[in-house]
């Protein structure tokens, strides 16, 4: 059943885009990918901003397996951005995407960023996947290349989200949040922490946006199966509704 504590999508007189947006990590499908389904189903999002999507043997093939469980299409992403991915509903029209991989520093794991440019009815705007390092300097560094990335996206508004691997009031997530709105603390709704399912105690997943977007709500939602939750991944997923003006 679908969440409806948040307002639904839907398109205004003025041409505007009411969106619902999920962002979540998926531990590269290793869990229960059923239970991930429905997960996402229940939301109802219009665009999923996914981090840690299968990267190797037939990772296409995952993928799009779990667009069709979760009633979406895939849109960008996956191994050719180390693993951010994006995934939308058929209401979107793609105008365009692009993957981008970050610099490799020796011994980490390669980062990068799943976008595309994308329309809902008269509102036209730009998505960012991401998920970033683990190291503080080299996150600190991808903080400024995402910033870097969403100047770079020729659109009127801007939709960033992904696993920062930081609490709000760390460096990378401050740099973030200077420029680009934090959904929760705007307009918070539903649960703060993110991680772990099984014991939540820290928010290191965001929905970020530029300043032109209104945010209607943020946060995780509390009315899922609490199963589903913990069999699905070891994040929770962050739900927003966001209003989108035209261009």
């Amino acid at each position: 059943m679908a969440i409806t504590a948040l307002p639904n999508s839907r398109t205004e007189a003025d041409g505007s885009a009411v969106v619902r947006v999920l962002s979540y990590n998926v531990r590269s499908m290793r869990d229960d990918e059923d239970a991930l389904a429905r997960v996402i189903r229940a939301c109802a999002p219009d665009i999923v901003f996914v981090q840690e999507a299968p990267r190797f043997f037939r990772w296409r093939k995952h993928a799009a397996r779990l667009a069709a469980k979760s009633e979406l299409v895939v849109l960008s992403g996956g191994a050719t951005a180390a693993g951010p991915l994006l995934m939308c509903s058929l209401r979107a029209t793609v105008e365009r995407t692009e993957d981008v991989l970050l610099p490799l520093t020796p011994g980490l794991h390669r980062r990068g960023f799943a976008t595309a440019v994308v329309r809902f009815a008269g509102a036209r705007v730009g998505l960012v996947s991401c998920h970033l390092s683990l190291r503080t300097d080299e996150r600190y560094a991808q903080a400024g290349m995402l910033l870097d990335r969403v100047a770079a996206m020729d659109a009127p508004h801007t939709i960033v989200a992904g696993d920062l691997n930081e609490r709000p009031g760390g460096r990378s997530f401050t740099r973030l949040t200077k420029e680009l709105q934090d959904g929760w603390a705007v307009s918070p709704w539903g649960g703060e922490y993110t991680s772990t399912p099984t014991d939540p105690h820290q928010r290191i997943d965001a929905i970020l946006a530029t300043k032109g977007v209104e945010f209607l709500g943020c946060g995780v939602p509390t009315d899922l199966d609490p199963a589903d939750l913990e069999a699905a991944t070891d994040h929770l997923p962050v739900l927003a509704a966001v209003r989108i003006p035209a261009t």
